[in-house]
């Protein structure tokens, strides 16, 4: 609620939130762990495009390229695909039970496609037993796909994933108000921590002090 009296209050439709003296939990400046990068994320992508289970390239292109939280991947069901105004659509039952309708790109459609086959009901990501897929399914699957892409990643997990969406995001040069809103984040300054770590790590003094001290190094 605190960062949807904020957002208004950005839009003008405010002059002040009403919350801003209510008392809140701390929120670290920084996300302790960023997303996979760029050519992992494609590394990522390509394993599970190539492999022979029919869940992966799904699994990778909801959690990685569409951003949904790991149990709204795993919640999902054929039923909740569709089309709006010509586009091939998702719809996902979010935190608080929230829906809305989340547009899929060719390659995420292609993968969800491939995923569900030739089925009309049930859920669109199955574990080897044909029944819904869990987050500790989805997690071996992930940790095993790294494995095959040869990321040294030893803590491999689902919401890696959605981190590297909203990092991804901003490395493309999307807008902070923009990602926020496709991440669902009610609060911007979850999105403002991912891009502040971020940041930090890509101008981090160290790198100065290395490039200044290579003639002796």
């Amino acid at each position: 609620m605190i960062g949807f009296y904020r957002v208004l209050v950005i839009d003008e439709i405010l002059p002040h939130s009403p919350a801003d003296y209510v008392r809140r939990p701390l929120v670290p400046p920084e996300s302790p762990t960023l997303g996979l990068r760029h050519l992992q994320f494609e590394a990522m992508i390509t394993a599970a495009r190539l492999s022979a289970n029919i869940n992966d390239f799904a699994l990778v292109a909801m959690l990685g390229l569409l951003g949904l939280r790991i149990f709204e991947a795993c919640g999902a069901n054929i039923a909740d695909l569709g089309e709006e105004h010509g586009h091939r659509v998702q719809k996902v039952r979010g935190k608080g039970g929230k829906v809305v309708l989340v547009p899929l790109p060719p390659a995420v459609a292609r993968a969800i496609d491939r995923a569900v086959s030739e089925r009309d009901a049930g859920p669109i990501l199955r574990n080897a037993r044909g029944g819904r897929m869990d987050r500790h399914a989805a997690t071996r699957r992930l940790r095993h796909l790294a494995e095959t892409a040869d990321l040294r990643i030893p803590k491999m997990h689902p919401h890696m994933l959605r981190r590297t969406f909203v990092t991804t995001m901003l490395d493309a040069g999307v807008s902070l108000r923009d990602v926020q809103i496709a991440a669902r984040h009610a609060d911007p300054r979850t999105t403002i921590r991912y891009d502040r770590a971020r940041k930090n790590l890509d101008r981090h003094p160290n790198y100065i002090l290395a490039a200044f001290m290579a003639s002796g190094t």
